[in-house]
């Protein structure tokens, strides 16, 4: 992914905080048919020793190959994203030298698939699935809530899976490289058209904004 130093986004707290407001991963690799990519909503764990990026976990139906490739694979999550009108930058007023531009925030994570074989962590993993996406309910569901029976029949038509990552990126291009004042202008145009992925940005941006100083001393 091509990434100017002004976007790159490197911090680990970061880019997992991206995955886990945004779970649908895009899943690429390549198969000898060429290259194929699946969408699914994964969740990401935090760095262990033997993954020290993390590790996505997830499931597939049994039916999709997906589980079955050996190659690495390239998971893709898409953050806020927004079009930039060329009306909201102070150039505009002055000398009209300004053209459209599109933010956005992405992480790349990259890894080899392993299947979740054993039942009980299988299990586990399909329960970590549901409280992620849950728990934020007034009354969450559980898995314990459907016939166990009905459950484990389910089971059988799915597979669990892992990609511990081995690398990870970000980029986060929320105008970084334009005046505060022209950031700020973006910001609030955004926030004044009033659409979600808008409101996202401008949040985005203005983290980026007003984020303290790092101390290289």
């Amino acid at each position: 992914m091509y990434t100017p130093a002004a976007f790159s986004e490197q911090k680990i707290e970061v880019l997992h905080a991206l995955i886990d407001a945004h779970p649908l991963a895009s899943i690429v690799t390549s198969t000898e048919d060429g290259m194929t990519a699946d969408h699914i909503p994964m969740i990401i764990t935090a760095p262990s020793a033997d993954a020290p990026f993390g590790t996505l976990r997830g499931h597939v139906a049994r039916q999709n190959p997906l589980w079955q490739y050996p190659s690495e694979m390239l998971c893709i999550f898409q953050g806020p994203s927004a079009y930039i009108t060329p009306s909201w930058y102070e150039e505009k007023k002055q000398n009209g030298a300004v053209v459209p531009t599109y933010n956005y925030a992405v992480v790349h994570a990259y890894g080899k698939l392993r299947i979740v074989d054993n039942q009980q962590e299988f299990l586990a993993l399909l329960n970590s699935l549901t409280t992620h996406f849950e728990e934020q309910r007034t009354m969450p569901w559980h898995i314990s809530d459907a016939p166990s029976d009905y459950i484990h029949h389910l089971m059988e038509s799915i597979v669990g899976i892992e990609i511990p990552i081995t690398r990870i990126t970000g980029k986060w291009k929320a105008s970084q490289n334009k005046i505060t004042q022209n950031r700020i202008n973006i910001a609030m145009g955004l926030r004044e058209e009033n659409n979600q992925d808008g409101i996202a940005m401008a949040d985005l941006m203005e983290q980026a904004l007003f984020a303290p100083k790092e101390n290289n001393t």
